[in-house]
């Protein structure tokens, strides 16, 4: 038998361990703020990076749940449909390459010297992937 949580003492949990900045909007946009003025982070950009991906990465998934679980068909107009959304990810990739001031080649340049470290005889081991050394993510 599982324990019963009591929802309402949750709720306040949820409440004491939320930052300032995510719970109050003067907070957050003297944190943003902070951000743009001493780190010079390009935080309209991120921001649209960070929420367009993941809404264009969960409209990909959508299409590909109704095909594996739902019985949609694997066909040209469903491929032609998740490469639509697979463009609009890459839309938002290129937001967030200029928000690091950075681009394409560099993002997957690193990745691939990231993955070579991680999997250096060039195949993937379940072990390396869910034993990863320090500084690996």
């Amino acid at each position: 038998m599982t324990k019963q949580i009591d929802t309402v003492k949750y709720v306040e949990f949820v409440r004491q361990t939320t930052s300032l900045p995510s719970a109050d909007y003067a907070n957050l946009m003297a944190r943003l703020t902070q951000l743009e003025a001493e780190n010079d982070a390009d935080v309209p950009r991120l921001l649209t990076a960070a929420l367009g991906m993941s809404a264009e990465a969960g409209e990909f998934t959508e299409v590909v749940k109704k095909i594996f679980l739902q019985g949609k068909s694997y066909n040209e107009e469903n491929v032609f449909h998740l490469k639509r959304e697979l463009g609009d990810i890459c839309w938002y990739i290129a937001q967030a390459c200029m928000a690091l001031d950075t681009n394409f080649n560099e993002i997957l340049q690193m990745n691939y010297e990231k993955l070579s470290a991680r999997y250096p005889e060039g195949t993937f081991s379940v072990y390396k992937s869910e034993n990863r050394k320090d500084n690996d993510v």
